[in-house]
């Protein structure tokens, strides 16, 4: 993902960081240490600007103009200070945005939460899913990377290898920007940019120990992801034993509809036993017998 030029830093980061450094400038502080995500940097204040400090000496400027965005923008900040906002346009509208409490952000494209964010947060749902399924010296295929907080999770259980798949660019950039995403650089983890559906085909037989489908919620555009075809493929790159873990939701519950039943029925043709579906990461847990 590069070397860390630019951070995203939550506009109310901003304000709590400006806000020490007036405090600092009516009198002698220690130096302080601020945390985002995994990330620690120094602090400095220059000008009643805050400086942010990395552990391999970047330095990144919080101004005004930072503070200054609503409670859910996340700035762009450099060596020189702002650069804009967390945001993108391509045919979609993308956003990083912040949550409460200083837990992870969530992606939006246009408006709708790529997380779940009711009753949980993104890396509470993440390390859910990824303890279903994954343990320590496991290989594991992570279909739909988006932030990366499932593949960092699985890295958190002790997997010793993640191949990650991404067919979005413009996700893959604003993660490089999230500092709750950086861990995404670990050795462990390598990201591919492609389209699941392909990818998987490259892998060889009883690749991977542990899979898990993350994919967007079910729709017309992302039918290719809950296909007989692409569950076959899941079945041929899991080693015997391996286990599955497939996000569901429960879309269209009120309407009557059953995703998780006609998932766990293409599982099941496909060759997998479901062992069930999990409410507290609202997807399938299915094995290769």
């Amino acid at each position: 993902m590069g070397s860390l030029r630019r951070i995203a830093v939550p506009s109310s980061i901003a304000k709590e960081l400006l806000g020490r450094c007036r405090e600092w400038s009516r009198g002698e502080r220690p130096p302080a240490k601020v945390r985002m995500g995994g990330l620690v940097f120094g602090l400095q204040c220059i000008d009643e600007r805050a400086v942010l400090v990395s552990e391999s000496g970047s330095r990144f400027v919080v101004d005004e103009h930072a503070a200054s965005l609503g409670e859910r923008s996340m700035a762009v900040v450099g060596s020189t200070g702002f650069m804009g906002v967390a945001e993108a346009y391509r045919g979609s509208y993308y956003k990083l945005v912040p949550l409460p409490g200083g837990k992870p952000p969530t992606l939006e494209i246009n408006g709708i939460h790529m997380h779940r964010v009711a009753g949980t947060d993104p890396w509470s749902d993440a390390l859910a899913k990824a303890s279903l399924v994954v343990k320590r010296g496991f290989r594991v295929l992570d279909t739909c990377t988006g932030l990366g907080y499932t593949s960092i999770a699985a890295i958190a259980r002790g997997a010793s290898l993640v191949y990650t798949v991404e067919v979005d660019e413009i996700v893959l950039q604003l993660a490089a920007l999230n500092p709750w995403s950086h861990r995404l650089r670990d050795k462990r983890i390598r990201i591919i940019l492609g389209d699941a559906v392909e990818v998987v085909r490259d892998f060889g037989d009883s690749a991977f120990d542990a899979l898990i489908h993350d994919p967007p919620r079910f729709s017309k555009s992302t039918s290719s992801l809950y296909t007989l075809e692409l569950y076959r493929e899941f079945h041929r790159i899991l080693r015997r034993g391996g286990r599955l873990f497939h996000y569901t939701g429960e879309p269209g519950r009120i309407r009557g509809l059953n995703l998780p039943g006609r998932v766990a029925r293409l599982l099941r043709e496909a060759g997998f036993e479901v062992l069930g579906f999990r409410r507290r990461a609202l997807g399938l847990v299915a094995v290769k017998m």
